[in-house]
């Protein structure tokens, strides 16, 4: 959980927080998130993402374009001896990431946000906290 900022360089190298780095291993997976950001996650949490995404049904169209998405776009970054990773110019593009970027700690994974997307988001999404949290009740008991 948190919400960290670090600048990504120019070769596509962005520094994950030191608090996640023990937990996150020498290896990591990044592919498509959803809302615009990357999500980020260790090898055993893929394991599982990558299980769930290969019991979708072949049949169905919208689960087909599904998998194609997230596993097209995904990445093993491999974690340097400073703590950084390299994320493809292809999911830089995607996730129209500059310089400025957040890392938010999620509950099974991380993601990666362009600073002005992220803003922009929570700007939106902090009108509507509270009626989500009421629409939420029920699911979080």
């Amino acid at each position: 959980m948190g919400e960290y900022a670090h600048n990504i360089d120019r070769k596509g190298r962005l520094i994950m927080p030191a608090k996640f780095r023990d937990e996150l291993g020498g290896h990591v997976v990044v592919t498509r998130g959803l809302d615009g950001c990357l999500y980020v996650y260790t090898m055993q949490q893929w394991e599982k993402v990558y299980e769930g995404l290969s019991k979708l049904p072949t049949t169905n169209k919208n689960a087909r374009w599904y998998q194609r998405m997230v596993l097209s776009k995904a990445a093993e970054c491999e974690m340097d001896s400073q703590g950084r990773i390299l994320i493809p110019s292809s999911l830089i593009a995607l996730a129209k990431l500059e310089k400025e970027c957040l890392i938010i700690g999620m509950a099974n994974h991380l993601e990666i946000w362009s600073k002005d997307v992220w803003e922009n988001e929570e700007a939106e999404q902090s009108d509507a906290f509270e009626d989500m949290a009421e629409q939420l009740s029920e699911i979080m008991g």
